[in-house]
């Protein structure tokens, strides 16, 4: 029921946004473009192996709403890296808070996967629903809450062994993840983002004493930082009229013990 509703209001406001628009001849604001990264890391973790990323993306604004995709495509080694995603956002117009949905997918090309399986047992399919605060001139920080509401989420398991539903699913663990951000304009017009992202959920570990074979946590075993790190970004003039974006990145998850240096080029 609740997978039929989730369904119905994601195609309502799809056809309501979109009609709307048209209806009433207002301008619609077109955007496409492609990132190469070096490493496809998010939310302090490594998709893809050791491999470079291309992450293409499409998006339709208007009034405040964006609809968009986004994707991510490992250029080498082997395909586990593929990611398509689907995103409706609305941002006030005082443009101090954006509501975001996104349905993210991880298809397996060496699979015949099943985009349309919405099955919540065996769906590849995750939505979350993230709420941001942009900051202001005043207040240079940016907040962000995600939630996992439906889907491949990390799952529950039961731990008490008198019970039937040991070591079994009993429910999601609607991972959370918060990230404080801060952004500021340094010289020679290069910009710096500093953040800082923490899991906020604990997996329960595994009890070889009652033969509790553990959770896995979505973002990671335990509540921490799991995304620590600052990037560098400028244009890069070509000629008069062409520059590109680049970017470096350090990130780092002290909860995994990883360390990243992420370089980016945009289009």
């Amino acid at each position: 029921m609740i997978k039929k509703s989730l369904k119905y209001l994601l195609i309502t406001l799809l056809f309501f946004t979109s009609s709307y628009s048209f209806g009433q001849k207002s301008k619609l604001d077109v955007n496409f473009s492609a990132d190469v990264m070096s490493r496809y890391v998010w939310r302090g973790t490594q998709f893809g192996g050791n491999s470079p990323s291309l992450q293409p993306s499409m998006s339709v604004t208007y009034e405040g709403f964006e609809f968009g995709a986004w994707g991510a495509y490992s250029l080498s080694g082997a395909n586990s890296g593929q990611e398509l995603d689907l995103y409706v956002s609305y941002t006030l117009p005082n443009e101090l808070f954006c509501l975001t949905f996104t349905d993210y997918y991880f298809p397996n090309e060496n699979d015949d996967y099943k985009y349309f399986n919405y099955n919540n047992n065996r769906t590849g399919h995750v939505l979350e629903g993230m709420l941001s605060f942009n900051g202001t001139e005043k207040i240079p920080f940016g907040l962000t809450f995600a939630l996992n509401f439906w889907g491949a989420d990390a799952v529950k398991l039961g731990d008490d062994p008198s019970k039937a539903d040991f070591n079994k699913k009993t429910g999601l663990q609607y991972s959370s993840y918060l990230e404080l951000t801060y952004s500021h304009k340094l010289d020679n017009n290069i910009t710096l983002d500093a953040f800082i992202g923490a899991s906020l959920n604990n997996a329960k570990e595994a009890n070889t004493s009652t033969g509790f074979v553990g959770e896995s946590g979505y973002y990671g075993s335990k509540a921490g930082v799991v995304n620590l790190g600052c990037k560098l970004s400028k244009e890069v003039a070509i000629s008069e009229k062409l520059s590109f974006p680049v970017s470096a990145s350090l990130i780092t998850n002290p909860a995994d013990e990883k360390i990243y240096l992420v370089f980016g080029l945009s289009f």
